[in-house]
């Protein structure tokens, strides 16, 4: 999978001179991004290589890390004032847990003997502390880099792939690259440079670290389930 900065053109959320959060939350994770680039679980999704069993593995953590991201999402809902981000928070809550239960349903048969990872637990957990922290600005910056990262490897792996339809992972690469996920994500987006605007210095920077660490939790999803990790003891 090539790069974003070597194959893409620039836009806005490449540059660190806007002022605005997103902008300059993404400028700031490009060490951490160009990292979840170069995972070979990535690479193996885009040229059909990713072993069946390393892919089962991947999507049962997923399984098990998206059961605590709804309630994530469903915090969310509960601590925002605005009407409009109540009513998306919720409906990302209920699309996301559907919409991945029908998708590991075609690939994931069994998932009473999954044990969440010392990797799922540690992302979890770090997303639920935010969530019961109660400050609701912080914690719609750690949920963003789900959106976001996902939104941007899948719309970059659906073009590099092309025809999905004899693609193993096809389904999976075209949930991520489809349109309505990448509108939920400009919303979700649009929502956090709102709140930014209106955070204190204290608040601004704690959601600069939430999503610095949201995304540095991402890369570590993706390396942990391409080795198939386990408790060590």
């Amino acid at each position: 999978m090539t790069s974003p900065h070597t194959s893409m053109p620039e836009t806005i959320r490449d540059h660190d001179d806007t002022g605005v959060f997103s902008t300059v939350a993404w400028h700031r994770t490009a060490r951490v991004r160009e990292a979840i680039d170069a995972l070979p679980l990535l690479h193996q999704l885009s040229d059909a290589t990713l072993a069946e069993e390393t892919f089962r593995h991947y999507l049962a953590q997923d399984a098990l890390y998206l059961a605590d991201y709804g309630r994530v999402l469903a915090a969310a809902a509960a601590q925002a004032q605005a009407s409009e981000e109540i009513a998306f928070w919720a409906q990302a809550a209920r699309e996301v847990v559907e919409v991945e239960r029908q998708l590991h349903a075609t690939h994931v048969t069994d998932l009473t003997a999954a044990e969440p990872s010392p990797t799922t637990v540690a992302y979890t957990s770090y997303l639920l502390s935010l969530a019961t922290a109660g400050n609701y600005p912080v914690l719609a910056a750690g949920i963003l880099p789900c959106f976001w990262v996902y939104d941007d490897v899948g719309t970059r792996l659906k073009a590099a792939v092309g025809d999905l339809s004899t693609h193993p992972y096809g389904d999976w690469i075209a949930t991520y690259g489809d349109p309505d996920f990448t509108a939920a994500t400009d919303t979700a987006r649009d929502i956090v440079d709102h709140l930014a605007d209106q955070a204190s210095p204290g608040t601004l920077a704690r959601m600069h670290t939430a999503f610095h660490r949201a995304t540095q939790y991402e890369w570590m999803f993706w390396d942990a389930a391409h080795r198939q990790e386990t408790w060590p003891i």
